[in-house]
Formats: structure tokens, sequence, C-alpha cells
């Protein structure tokens, strides 16, 4: 056998190997990448509402308890709002459950002392 017939031979062996490997990291890659969807207005909501409760969070722990309220308010009403797009109940529940807690709080407790 030639030379250069050997050499086709162990590239061909080679780009068999390099592609078994890339189709390994491949599906590796599809295990892991994120399955939510992304560029669509629910995308920026989604974002939007984790800022906020993060925010709203960390304002009520700080002491500044209305704003903090408020804007967790805000995260919430966004995530139901992004699970009404995906039409996911249990993002759904799992928003206007803390948002309806958190704003009869709100009401109770600070809008009351106004009347």
């Amino acid at each position: 056998m030639s030379k250069a017939a050997s050499l086709a031979m162990e590239l061909s062996k080679e780009k068999k190997r390099m592609q078994v490997e890339y189709d390994e990291l491949q599906e590796q890659f599809e295990l892991v990448s994120p399955s939510t969807p992304t560029g669509g207005p629910d995308s920026y909501l989604k974002w939007i509402g984790v800022l906020a409760a993060v925010i709203g969070i960390f304002l009520q722990n700080a002491g500044l308890v209305i704003s903090g309220q408020l804007f967790y308010i805000i995260g919430a009403i966004s995530w139901t709002a992004v699970g009404f797009y995906w039409n996911d109940k249990a993002v759904m529940l799992g928003s206007v459950i803390p948002a309806t807690a958190t704003a009869m709080t709100l009401i109770q407790n600070h809008i009351a002392i106004l009347f």
C-alpha cells in the first residue's frame, strides 16, 4: 500500500472518530441546554419578574417593607403572565397565591392606616 493510501485510511479513521466524539458532545449539550423559550416577550417578562421579586425580597429584609412588597407583587404578576404565555398552570398558581397574600398584607398593614 502506498503512503498516500495509508494516510487516506488514517485520515478516514480520524474523521469517523471525531464525528462520534462530536455526536456525543452534541447529545450532552442538548441535555443541559435550557428548554424555556427565549427571545419572545415572555423571555423578557420572566427576567423582569425575577429581578423585581429578588429586589422586593431584599428591600423587605432591609426594612423597606412597603417598597419590597410592591416590587414582589410586580415580580409575581410578571410570572403569572409568563405562566399564561406558557400555558403553565403551576407557574400561574405559584405566582398568584404569593402575590395575593403579599397584597393582602400590604393592604391590611399599610393602606388600612390611612382610613
